[in-house]
């Protein structure tokens, strides 16, 4: 009796080693792409290219808004606290990302790729927000001084943020 119970409880250690194993190998995201998580937890699954997003921003009006998540390069970030970044959209456009309700940052050395999910949507951005995101940057007095028009603006409120370490 005493050598089947040490038995199934050999079969049992064997058994449940493997299953671990086997656990790491179907992880969702490969050991070798680790990314860093603000915000809601997110996957990359499903993330468009920053080119697909710049053609949709391109179809998109004032009164549009668009559920999405994009994958993208930072060009920028603001350099006080992360609470806002630049994302190269290719074709010399940029996407300005905010983070929902102001309730996370992101590092203030931030570069590289991310990953965002959020609302999309298009907005203009005033002479005196303009001149506070230059500021933020720290641009130079003299380059802060030659803003004087508002811009149209691809905006992007993210919910959730991935950076690739």
């Amino acid at each position: 009796m005493k050598n089947i119970i040490f038995a199934l409880a050999i079969i049992m250690v064997v058994f449940s080693c493997k299953n671990e194993t086997k656990a790491d190998e179907t992880s969702a995201v490969p050991q070798d792409l680790a990314y860093a998580s603000f915000g809601d937890e997110i996957d990359v699954d499903g993330a468009i290219t920053a080119l697909e997003m710049a053609v949709k921003y391109d179809n998109m009006s004032k009164k549009d808004t668009l559920a999405i998540k994009v994958k993208a390069t930072i060009n920028e970030v603001c350099s006080n606290k992360g609470c806002w970044m630049k994302l190269d959209l290719g074709n010399e456009q940029e996407v300005m990302v905010r983070f929902k309700d102001y309730g996370f940052f992101v590092p203030l050395d931030a570069t590289g790729e991310v990953v965002i999910n959020g609302k999309a949507y298009v907005s203009e951005t005033s002479v005196e927000e303009l001149k506070h995101y230059a500021e933020d940057a720290g641009k130079s007095s003299e380059e802060i001084a030659m803003i004087d028009k508002a811009e149209k603006t691809f905006s992007f409120e993210a919910n959730g943020v991935l950076l690739k370490q």
